[in-house]
């Protein structure tokens, strides 16, 4: 079935040439979604897919995905799976993040967005061999901006600025953050750019499972403390004030409270659910690969290993269902055994 799909002439019934002149291989695509670190599961994604002979033709991304799309459509992902793979800690992770408390967000993104040109370089989209697009959101207007011209860098960087934790990026005359906030798994996009066959991948699948409505909640009643004799209270003394601890324990938290950064990834993961399941349901793929990754979290980078993994066993399950799609719009000649995928 590979020799068909890449459009070569194949033996017929009695061993002669059959041409495939009026075969035409269906146009491919590729909608990655959104998801932080649980993103590199995508690049497990695009290797089984390599793999076994099924190449896309058009590749979309939001977030994470607009990386990792990008990085394969410039012939680059062997760059990023073995940078991926470098991360093996925290403070790996912590040296390409600029933090900042004098802009619009956390992170300015300079050191990062480096990296990703030392691997992709001054790329324009316009020279890429496949039709490409980065989703991000318009900051202002909240319209959903597809990047198919200029700077690959910038359109990656623009579709992965997650609001208050990296700063928006200026292309054009918009400002512009993370697409997730309008289409996080950019089904969409994949169709406008020609696609017969889209392929999507959902990072949330299994974040929260089906949430539910808590009809009825309140103030828990506090029980009747027992009434004792009191005690002079004891005499404390100041401890020494640490700006660096305070700062950390706020962004954090403590395990009675939550701190900034998990409030943020929480209340961005719940949307971004919601909106994947409306999305979806309005538009939904002709398959739909969902790496089982809701157990990692959105700042597990140095998890790289693990997560390429799930993203190849989840490709795996399902090159049946996408082979058998790709027959129905490029069926063999008559007198001809497709071939199995490898």
């Amino acid at each position: 079935m590979l020799d068909i799909l890449k459009g070569r002439s194949v033996n017929g019934a009695n061993g002669e040439k059959v041409g495939l002149g009026s075969i035409r291989r269906p146009i491919l695509g590729l909608a990655l979604g959104g998801g932080a670190a649980r993103g590199f599961a995508h690049i497990g994604i695009m290797r089984t897919l390599l793999a076994n002979g099924i190449v896309p033709d058009v590749v979309v991304g939001t977030s994470i995905g607009a990386a990792v799309g990008g990085t394969f459509a410039a012939d680059r992902l062997d760059t990023l799976e073995d940078w991926a793979r470098s991360l093996q800690g925290v403070r790996n992770i912590l040296s390409y993040l600029d933090i900042r408390l004098d802009g619009s967000g956390l992170i300015g993104g300079e050191k990062l967005a480096s990296r990703l040109e030392n691997a992709v370089g001054q790329i324009m989209i316009e020279d890429l061999p496949m039709k490409y697009a980065s989703v991000a959101t318009e900051v202002r207007t909240g319209h959903e901006i597809w990047l198919t011209r200029g700077r690959l860098v910038e359109a990656m960087r623009a579709s992965y600025a997650l609001p208050g934790i990296f700063s928006p990026v200026m292309i054009g005359d918009r400002w512009l953050v993370d697409g997730a906030l309008v289409n996080p798994v950019p089904v969409s996009a994949a169709r406008a750019l020609g696609a017969e066959i889209v392929i999507a991948v959902n990072l949330s699948t299994d974040v929260f499972t089906h949430s539910t409505t808590i009809h009825a909640h309140g103030a828990i009643p506090s029980p009747v403390a027992p009434v004792t004799e009191e005690t002079p209270a004891k005499r404390r003394f100041p401890r020494f004030f640490s700006p660096e601890k305070t700062v950390k324990r706020e962004f954090f938290g403590t395990a009675s409270r939550p701190g900034i950064s998990s409030v943020m990834v929480d209340a961005f993961n719940i949307m971004q659910d919601r909106i994947t399941r409306a999305r979806l349901a309005g538009d939904p793929p002709d398959l739909l690969i969902t790496p089982r990754v809701g157990q990692f979290g959105w700042f597990d980078f140095h998890r790289a290993e693990e997560l390429i993994a799930h993203g190849a066993r989840a490709a795996e399950r399902a090159l049946e269902s996408i082979q058998e799609t790709i027959d129905v719009l490029a069926p063999a000649p008559a007198g001809t055994a497709p071939k199995a995928v490898e």
